[in-house]
């Protein structure tokens, strides 16, 4: 493989509309962690070294956790998954023309986005 893949800093939780608002509440002002809205109109948290996101995905009945991987080269990432049968994904969330990376889901099913650290 020529291109390394590595952990990314973000997490994402997906929650239904139902689930939403107390599910920000929960790590708001349960578990005290520090918020903020840089790309809103989602929530983030500062978890440690990493940001939680919680998006509220209406499409959804139940919340689904997705990460995140690094690449420095997405081209050659995405053969190197592709070789391997790893399933693309990237219909289930549009990132924009010109995104230099895109979701593929592990064996369970758990989303992971794949993108070069300047992706956007």
């Amino acid at each position: 493989m020529t291109a390394k893949i590595t952990g990314g800093i973000n997490i994402a939780m997906k929650v239904p509309p139902h689930q939403y608002q107390q599910t920000i509440a929960f790590y708001r002002d349960v578990v005290g962690l520090k918020p903020f809205t840089a790309k809103a109109p989602a929530t983030g948290f500062e978890l440690g070294p990493n940001r939680l996101w919680i998006d509220e995905a209406p499409m959804l009945s139940q919340a689904e956790v997705w990460l995140e991987l690094f690449t420095d080269d997405f081209p050659a990432a995405a053969s190197h998954l592709a070789k391997a049968g790893v399933v693309r994904c990237d219909a289930i969330e549009a990132l924009g023309d010109g995104f230099r990376g895109g979701w593929i889901t592990n064996p369970a099913n758990i989303v992971h986005m794949v993108r070069e650290p300047d992706a956007w």
